[in-house]
């Protein structure tokens, strides 16, 4: 077993072009790990989950499409030559029941990358509110499958505390593995904003609480007679009328709202940032994670500003990789953009060191290398 490379299975319906997945299967295979890769598409983006979250589940069209995706599975995996451990993707709260009966058939260990609680998710986005049933069928669903395999993977000891906590499981089976950014899409970027009239604050991602993109609109408000400050919201999501409308209402002519971008041109509009934005919400999920936003600036060199929390003075040190303000308060990212202004040497500084830790640590390789060491530990 020594003299040959770690072979994983990497399965379920798992988002394939999600940012976790592509991370975590690259980055195995740059530590010389086979992958295979046994997967199949059951969703259509995060609104179908949503809907099926929300009651949809006991729709017969959603049986169907999940009976035929798992029989997909089955065959594929049947097919699969040997491995040595079997590892189901994000999201996997269903998948992992199959994945334990074809894993144990294979007499292999199993491991789970959750990453996210869909629970939690479904509890912050008011499902309680529509349907306390299908809340309580999730967070029975979560709990059962999250006793299913041998080891589980989550990106923070926050979040692995809070699930230990929720669903009453041991901390022994848990091990951490950084959300880290891709470093074959963000790299530092050449010119940067030195050419730029304008000092632009970008902000992207999906416009949900977690992110707090309402502080950012009245952060905007608050700098809007700075002339030559200017803020791109990049993204679509709940939260994005509402952010419109109040920009709208303010008159706000430094806020400029983009649709979702191909990572090929998000990645030019970053280059012309002088600061991304990370995230500024308050829910547990915002507090217990390190938003792949954050890593992602810092692989660019960018200068970052997100909202404090303990999870992320755990990782990250302010004023050394990035700039920490207090969260859904508009007043401190307003001053933090300021300072950042008005500061070059400090800009330089956030970048040069931010990108060094994230060398450091949270490269597609290094994120790779710390899987592959929990899965050989299981072997």
């Amino acid at each position: 077993m020594s003299n040959q490379p770690l072979s994983v299975c990497y399965f379920g319906t798992y988002r394939a072009d999600y940012s976790r997945n592509q991370i975590m299967i690259e980055g195995l295979r740059r530590n010389q790990v086979v992958v295979l890769e046994c997967q199949e598409a059951l969703w259509h983006g995060i609104e179908d989950r949503v809907q099926v979250a929300s009651g949809g589940w006991w729709r017969p069209h959603f049986w169907w499409r999940l009976l035929n995706a798992y029989w997909r599975l089955f065959w594929r995996h049947a097919h699969l030559p040997d491995y040595d451990v079997m590892v189901v993707g994000y999201p996997g709260q269903l998948d992992v029941f199959l994945a334990r009966l074809l894993s144990g058939w294979r007499h292999k260990p199993l491991a789970w990358d959750i990453f996210m609680s869909i629970y939690l998710i479904a509890l912050e986005r008011g499902l309680d509110k529509r349907s306390r049933l299908s809340l309580n069928l999730l967070r029975w669903l979560e709990r059962t499958a999250i006793r299913l395999p041998d080891l589980l993977v989550i990106d923070t000891s926050d979040y692995a505390r809070w699930l230990q906590t929720t669903h009453q499981i041991s901390a022994e089976r848990f091990r951490l593995v950084p959300t880290g950014a891709d470093d074959r899409i963000f790299k530092p970027a050449v010119g940067g904003d030195a050419a730029n009239d304008f000092f632009y604050v970008i902000y992207y991602g999906t416009f949900i609480p977690n992110h707090g993109v309402l502080a950012i609109i009245e952060a905007a408000r608050i700098l809007a007679p700075e002339a030559t400050i200017r803020f791109e919201l990049i993204g679509n999501g709940p939260e994005k009328e509402p952010a419109c409308r109040l920009a709208r209402d303010y008159g706000l002519s430094n806020v400029t709202f983009i649709e979702w971008l191909d990572q090929a041109e998000l990645v030019k509009h970053l280059a012309h940032a002088a600061v991304c934005l990370g995230a500024y919400g308050t829910t547990p999920q915002s507090l217990m994670t390190i938003q792949n936003k954050v890593y992602e600036g810092l692989a660019m060199a960018k200068p970052v500003i997100t909202g404090d929390s303990p999870t992320v003075r755990r990782v990250l040190t302010h004023g050394e990789h990035l700039y920490l303000c207090e969260r859904a308060n508009a007043q401190s990212l307003a001053d933090a953009i300021r300072t950042l202004q008005a500061n070059p040497e400090l800009r330089r500084r956030l970048s040069e060191q931010g990108y060094r830790c994230y060398q450091s640590s949270f490269t597609v390789e290094r994120i790779g290398f710390r899987l592959t060491q929990h899965l050989a530990a299981l072997v």
